[in-house]
């Protein structure tokens, strides 16, 4: 695909989101920051957090509110950063909540029914409040935390578990009429769709709450964040071959662009068309744009 950088130098960004003046908010997991980019200015830091922020989102106070993994170890080669190991500092995975205008922070969450979160990953608002999140779970020496899916609210007063456990899921995103829910798992390649009966729960299927596959990739592209477009397909962040993976959940099927990056990590639509998609290129330290040919669902709070 064509397309501008908007910012290098960056330490892993993940979680962009697309503001109506045109800046981008975006995290730096390596650096554990929250930024903003303007067209004037460039990439500024707006909060710094700890841990691994990861997803974020804009909540229905005007807050960020951000999935932090608890942190890596890194390497970096050859200009190359890229997460190796457990934070040896880690003290867990939490949900933390920003304020864009003082750049306070705060812990929202960080254990569910008396478990820690290992490694909170991609959050998706509902346009009740709520906000759905994925825990991609954690790895260690000789084992790994299981990942799940999340349902909480924004004030603080309540966190559940709703899908548990799955192999590391990743991205998460709502159909535009809410009643499908849609989580990537990045290990197994596939995407799946969860029925929701209302804010928070999801139908069994046959029998377990497993979901429906409805699109899986090559053994050598991995499956990370995603968005929505307007059309209702899923444009799916993919690693290893970098570049955004669309399927059509309808039928299956799926195409793919492809960037000069091993990890796209993620993506999100802005403009007044939503049709500017924001990727952050991870390893490389990139936040770019690129116009694409279909435009992309608006969040909910986002004010687009």
């Amino acid at each position: 695909m064509e397309y501008r950088v908007l910012a290098d130098g960056l330490g892993f960004p993940e979680g962009p989101i697309a503001l109506p003046n045109g800046d981008v908010l975006f995290v730096e997991i390596a650096r554990g920051t929250l930024c903003r980019w303007s067209e004037a200015g460039g990439a500024e830091v707006v909060a710094t957090v700890g841990g691994g922020p990861n997803g974020a989102a804009l909540g229905p106070d005007g807050a960020v509110y951000i999935c932090n993994n608890g942190g890596f170890e890194w390497q970096e080669m050859d200009g190359i950063l890229a997460p190796i190991a457990t934070a040896k500092d880690y003290a867990g995975g939490r949900i933390d909540r920003v304020d864009l205008a003082t750049g306070d922070h705060e812990v929202l969450y960080s254990e569910v029914d008396g478990h820690r979160l290992s490694g909170p990953n991609d959050i998706v608002f509902d346009r009740s409040g709520g906000f759905w999140f994925t825990d991609l779970g954690k790895s260690w020496a000789r084992h790994r935390d299981h990942g799940g899916v999340y349902y909480a609210l924004p004030d603080g007063s309540s966190v559940r578990e709703v899908i548990y456990p799955l192999d590391t899921p990743n991205g998460i995103g709502l159909s535009a009429d809410e009643k499908t829910l849609y989580v990537a798992l990045t290990a197994p390649r596939v995407l799946l769709a969860f029925d929701v009966t209302e804010p928070g729960a999801v139908a069994p299927s046959a029998g377990f709450s497993l979901g429906r596959a409805v699109g899986d990739q090559a053994a050598d592209h991995l499956l990370d964040s995603l968005a929505l477009q307007i059309d209702g397909k899923v444009c799916v962040g993919t690693l290893v071959h970098g570049g955004i993976t669309v399927f059509d959940p309808s039928n299956g099927t799926k195409t793919f662009a492809a960037i000069p990056e091993s990890m796209a990590t993620n993506i999100c639509f802005g403009g007044a068309d939503m049709k500017t998609a924001f990727i952050t290129a991870s390893t490389t330290g990139q936040l770019i744009e690129t116009q694409w040919p279909v435009a992309g669902l608006k969040p909910n709070f986002s004010g687009l």
